[in-house]
């Protein structure tokens, strides 16, 4: 590579600069470096897989163009990563910023340009390092019952919407617990938008940590943001794992920006807004404001139809697999957690099947199934299901309890609320003081305490609160 190699490429980046400006200019060019010139081909390299996707995508024609006009017998611009951002730690990671590892973008020769691992380049979400997708997870394998109806009709809604069209809810947001479906709908959204005219992302939160926290260490926050908010239906997955004070905010920054630009975003997690007690009260609002759409537990009948829908796509691959429609009634009505349970039930009984050359008995699924068949756990309460049954009980108003009024009527359901909602969930006491219109914590406390001592030496009361958990856990 000679002197005047190095002058074009100056004189290149001196044309960029101008055409883009500064800020653009700082946060796409600035670290790309000029590798060799032969046969017509320029070499270029940046540090980044994220760098080279997008000016890949976006940024490539002007980049050949330039050169072009310096050197008419320049036809071709590869792009290739100098050395990666975040390297893999051979020891398991310490934080759940750096524990996924960044996907080889695919892209495809574009006018005379490739990149240099000569993959083809797939999508928008595959070249901005979009979380893995799941073939199996589409709207047609999608069993649909009484719990999940409106999510999954909400969710086909938004995978067919166009472009340009009002959106009718924004965001989506689905929460259920584990292996309910939540993935498997954001997923089907992701497959049913490959193709069509908007730019769909899928990515789970600990994936949007990653991007973040890399684009802080190679300097290209700016570019994250872009591509970022240029997608038309963003999807975070289980973004109760969302951490870290710096990226919770660019979340927020970036729900906004898309909420308020008319871009489509679907949120799932494992509770309701209210409850993601880690991100700010902006954020929980903004999700609460679109339509929130709970996964109910899956009851016998799904569970059976799911059963059937994973024993005949098993049988595809496995010809010779049967089981009994005893053996499938019996799993549906002991396996009841979440529909990995269920696969991994079907898998079982394929395993032994196979390994065994055996057929599946009901006798066989009973001993192999044993450690699926777990008790029913105790209802999830939350502090809005004691708050309704507790104003119920006392006819009082769930405005009272959350207001400032000190009158008798209204101070002893508070305190026996306040009492229940320590003893029956998980939350803190700064957090149910937040709940019962902004208390502080040593309120609550003391409500704990009066409740406990007063239920202790009046059985009437002890009575009462005993009937309030009765109601709460059925």
């Amino acid at each position: 590579m000679t002197s005047t190699d190095q002058e074009r490429w100056q004189q290149v980046k001196k044309r960029l600069r101008i055409e883009l400006g500064e800020d653009v200019f700082t946060s796409w060019f600035a670290r790309i470096e000029l590798e060799t010139i032969e046969k017509g081909t320029i070499r270029l390299s940046v540090p980044t897989r994220f760098l080279r996707n997008w000016i890949q995508s976006h940024y490539s024609e002007k980049v050949l163009g330039h050169w072009q006009a310096e050197d008419p017998i320049i036809n071709r611009l590869e792009l290739s990563v100098r050395s990666a951002a975040i390297r893999p730690l051979p020891v398991k990671p310490k934080c759940a910023e750096s524990s996924v590892p960044p996907r080889e973008a695919r892209e495809i020769p574009r006018n005379g340009v490739e990149a240099r691992t000569g993959t083809p380049f797939m999508s928008v979400h595959e070249a901005l390092g979009g979380s893995p997708l799941d073939p199996r997870l589409s709207f047609g394998t999608f069993i649909v019952g009484r719990s999940n109806t409106l999510a999954n009709a909400a969710a086909r809604q938004v995978a067919t919407s166009r472009r340009g069209e009002p959106l009718m809810f924004n965001p989506l947001y689905v929460h259920a617990g584990v292996g309910l479906g939540k993935t498997h709908l954001l997923q089907a959204i992701t497959w049913a938008g490959n193709g069509g005219d908007r730019k769909v992302l899928y990515l789970t939160a600990e994936r949007f940590m990653y991007g973040f926290v890399s684009a802080l260490r190679s300097q290209t926050t700016l570019a994250f943001k872009e591509a970022v908010r240029a997608i038309d239906v963003l999807m975070i997955d289980d973004l109760q794992f969302l951490q870290g004070r710096s990226t919770q905010a660019e979340f927020c920054h970036t729900l906004n920006a898309l909420i308020d630009a008319g871009r489509q975003v679907v949120i799932a997690s494992d509770r309701p807004p209210a409850d993601l007690e880690s991100l700010d009260d902006r954020v929980r609002s903004r999700l609460a404001g679109g339509l929130v759409v709970e996964i109910g537990s899956l009851g016998e009948e799904l569970r059976l139809e799911i059963l059937k829908s994973r024993v005949a796509a098993a049988c595809i691959h496995h010809p010779g697999f049967e089981v009994p429609a005893a053996v499938l009634a019996f799993i549906a009505k002991s396996v009841t957690h979440n529909g990995r349970d269920l696969e991994g039930a079907v898998n079982r009984l394929l395993a032994h099947s196979k390994l065994t050359g055996q057929p599946v008995t009901l006798e066989m699924a009973e001993r192999e199934m044993r450690d699926l068949i777990r008790p029913a756990e105790p209802k999830r309460v939350r502090i809005e299901d004691i708050q309704r049954v507790v104003a119920r009980q006392y006819n009082v108003s769930r405005a009272d309890l959350l207001s400032s009024r000190r009158t008798a009527n209204v101070v002893r359901p508070r305190q026996v609320a306040m009492y229940l909602a320590k003893v029956l969930t998980l939350r803190s006491l700064p957090e149910i003081g937040r709940r019962f219109g902004g208390r502080d914590h040593t309120t609550v406390l003391h409500a704990v305490r009066k409740i406990e001592n007063l239920a202790g030496s009046d059985s009437a009361l002890a009575e009462e609160i005993e009937s309030l958990k009765r109601q709460l856990q059925e």
